[in-house]
């Protein structure tokens, strides 16, 4: 088929990549101009330059434009293969080409349509994260689903293990949902909306630790988190301290969330919790910090005694 793209950073290179080496023609590549974006500067290889390098026409757009429009009509494409494509598509761009447009999402919809699935998926301790390919329509990420494939969680995986692993499922799930549209196939899998869940983009703020969650869950907070993400952070007499590992505690802890405790094994441990005044929960034992200005510390040794909140 004459497929053209709509793709941005590792996730559109990935997807790119695996057409260029295989039987379709590319006849054009849609990418986003480069971004300040703390997000958008990691995996952040380029669409364009890939493009370039192997001869297929690049248009660089932040939206559906008259001029994107018309680089798409120009492709005359059979499909559009969108991933990582981050403005809203109007029909007469989705549907314009002949299967319409194929969307690589990095959840399993209808959970996690959104922004940033998998460090969502990560806190909240789902079992397993993958990938949908499925056609898409008016609504976000709600289009029919082609092909799901998915990967277990494991109890270490972070979220640079999942961006890997995931990300390494591109190039096979896109070619083999390609493969199911060319053989004339439409009985694809309707999405049950009523399980959808819906995620902003992530925005500093979103990594400030917040003590009176669970510590099971901040610690998958942590990892959710992990390099070269923007770590979880906590405030500790008027410093930032990004918390680099970290580990639910043995022992049961209480008192007011946020109090730096006790040293338990390799960490300090902080009180942690809705309820933490029940002395029921565990605590958050804190292994690795990281300060502004790049210094890495044990837990206890940034810590060398209980007292104090971190907030």
């Amino acid at each position: 088929m004459r497929v053209a793209t709509l793709g941005y950073q590792t996730w559109g290179h990935r997807t790119l990549q695996a057409l260029l080496k295989s039987e379709h023609e590319v006849v054009l590549a849609i990418t986003h101009p480069r971004s300040d974006h703390v997000y958008e500067q990691m995996w952040a290889d380029s669409v364009a330059d890939l493009a370039t390098t192997h001869g297929v026409p690049v248009h660089i757009a932040t939206k559906p434009d008259e001029d994107f429009k018309a680089a798409l009509k120009r492709a005359d494409a059979d499909i559009l293969v969108a991933n990582n494509w981050r403005t809203w598509l109007p029909r007469d761009v989705f549907d314009s080409p002949r299967y319409g447009t194929l969307n690589i999402h990095d959840s399993l919809l209808p959970k996690y349509t959104g922004f940033s699935p998998l460090i969502w998926a990560l806190i909240n301790g789902e079992e397993e994260v993958g990938l949908t390919a499925h056609l898409m329509d008016e609504e976000l990420d709600a289009g029919d689903i082609v092909l799901q494939r998915s990967t277990p969680v494991g109890p270490t995986d972070t979220v640079t293990d999942l961006f890997h692993r995931t990300v390494d499922m591109i190039g096979p799930i896109t070619l083999d949902a390609l493969e199911l549209i060319a053989s004339g196939r439409t009985d694809w899998t309707p999405q049950d909306r009523s399980q959808a869940t819906f995620f902003h983009k992530r925005a500093p703020e979103d990594s400030l630790i917040d003590w009176t969650w669970p510590a099971d869950a901040i610690e998958r907070l942590v990892r959710a988190q992990s390099d070269p993400y923007p770590n979880a952070f906590t405030h500790y007499k008027g410093q930032r301290i990004r918390v680099l590992n970290a580990a639910v505690s043995k022992g049961n802890y209480g008192g007011t969330p946020g109090r730096v405790f006790i040293h338990e094994g390799d960490g300090m441990v902080i009180v942690a919790g809705p309820d933490a005044r029940t002395g029921r929960n565990k605590g958050l034992k804190i292994q690795r910090v990281r300060l502004d200005d790049g210094t890495e510390l044990a837990g206890p040794e940034f810590f060398p005694h209980g007292g104090g909140y971190c907030a």
